[in-house]
């Protein structure tokens, strides 16, 4: 089966390339700067209609995993016509060419399309967006339900995995990087989210893809955490001092974005529906550390 996948270079875009190839897909790996290890590499900005359904007609692809996305939310915020051009117009940009290729779409989105008033949502709770990145996120998702026939649309949380991606690092190794190095870290304690090992939602992903689900569904890790309880929950894993570990409020932080307070996903329609299931923290952190290299 031929997938292509967006955002290839990303945490999650990585990992499910390197999934997928092992699975015997035929991959077909899109980035804009950074290549990936596994798949066909076709570097493509998604933003360029032109450019996207040339790639679409070369490849003709069977599956489309549409992860690239401007995840910044401060960028988002200060460069409103990127964030839209990236997020909105390029997503509508794959959405047509999938379309036209007859092709199947799972589109990844985020919890941040929530207000975060209640946390836990479920599938069908209205969004109402607080910052410009869940705005464009949202908006994506309408485009994909306005063009699309066959669609999955993904909604994730917080991911992070044991290898750094596209240039970045996750959070999960900046503090562990942090707290190696034996230096302090401030982290919120009034901001709760479902922390989603990049792995599992790559395993998730795979099962929906060869069952060809449709609709909405919430992948995450089925664990509801504020950062300082997930930070503390890593330190403990890992062994490292949890003591330079300082609780702080996101008034502490002049971001220029809004976060939601509490943006946690409810994934039980996942636990129901799929062998693959949303992992409790204690299991994705043990598996993150299995897959972590060890050190020199």
């Amino acid at each position: 089966m031929k997938l292509l996948i967006t955002g290839a270079s990303g945490l999650y875009g990585s990992k499910l390339a390197e999934l997928a190839k092992d699975e015997q897909f035929q991959v077909y790996a899109v980035h804009n700067q950074h290549e990936t290890a596994y798949g066909v590499p076709i570097q493509l900005d998604i933003s360029d209609e032109k450019q996207v359904q040339k790639v679409f007609k070369t490849v003709n692809p069977e599956v489309v995993v549409h992860a690239a996305t401007l995840t910044d939310v401060d960028k988002c915020e200060l460069n409103k016509e990127l964030a839209w051009k990236i997020n909105v117009e390029g997503t509508r940009n794959i959405a047509l060419a999938a379309e036209a290729n007859k092709a199947f779409l799972m589109h990844i989105s985020t919890d941040y399309i929530f207000d975060g008033e209640k946390g836990h949502y479920i599938e069908t709770d209205l969004p109402s967006p607080i910052n410009y990145y869940g705005l464009t996120k949202l908006k994506a998702e309408e485009q994909v339900k306005a063009i699309i026939s066959e669609y999955c649309i993904v909604r994730t949380s917080v991911l992070y995995g044991a290898t750094p991606s596209a240039g970045k690092v996750n959070f999960a190794l900046w503090l562990l990087n942090r707290l190696r190095n034996k230096e302090p870290v401030r982290i919120v304690t009034d901001q709760w989210n479902s922390p989603t090992l990049n792995t599992s939602l790559a395993e998730m992903t795979l099962e929906i893809i060869e069952r060809k689900l449709t609709g909405i569904y919430h992948l995450s890790g089925a664990t509801r955490l504020n950062r300082f309880e997930f930070s503390n929950l890593l330190a403990k894993t890992f062994s490292l001092d949890a003591s330079l570990i300082i609780p702080g409020a996101s008034s502490d932080f002049p971001w220029p974005a809004k976060r939601p307070k509490d943006s946690s996903l409810d994934t039980s329609r996942a636990q129901n529906m799929l062998k693959n299931k949303p992992l409790q923290i204690d299991q994705a952190l043990e598996k993150m550390k299995s897959e972590l290299q060890p050190l020199p």
